[in-house]
């Protein structure tokens, strides 16, 4: 199995309401995206205040394979996400991990 591993910082026009639907949208992928077994998202709520760096949103996502990690970027649902964050994602992390 892969692991995908994604944090958002978004830009400061961004309200804690339209990261709550970003986040909802991500939620969505678990049944709409084969070959995820598991997803979490949400907003970042830590207490390690120091630590943040501006990233206020999280994404954990199991696959089966890593052929299914390799065909979760081009799917449309993925790609629909992408494009919604157009003018509202400043920096974006990305880890990827053999489980």
């Amino acid at each position: 199995m892969f692991e995908h591993i994604v944090i958002f910082k978004m830009n400061a026009t961004v309200t804690p309401e339209k990261e709550q639907e970003l986040v909802n949208s991500l939620l969505a992928f678990k049944g709409a995206i084969p070959g995820i077994v598991e997803l979490t998202a949400g907003q970042n709520i830590t207490e390690e205040t120091g630590n943040i760096h501006g990233y206020s949103l999280g994404l954990r996502v199991t696959f089966e394979n890593r052929d299914a990690l390799r065909a979760y970027g081009p799917h449309p649902v993925h790609q629909a996400f992408v494009k919604s964050l157009d003018g509202l994602l400043e920096s974006v992390v990305v880890v990827d991990y053999h489980i």
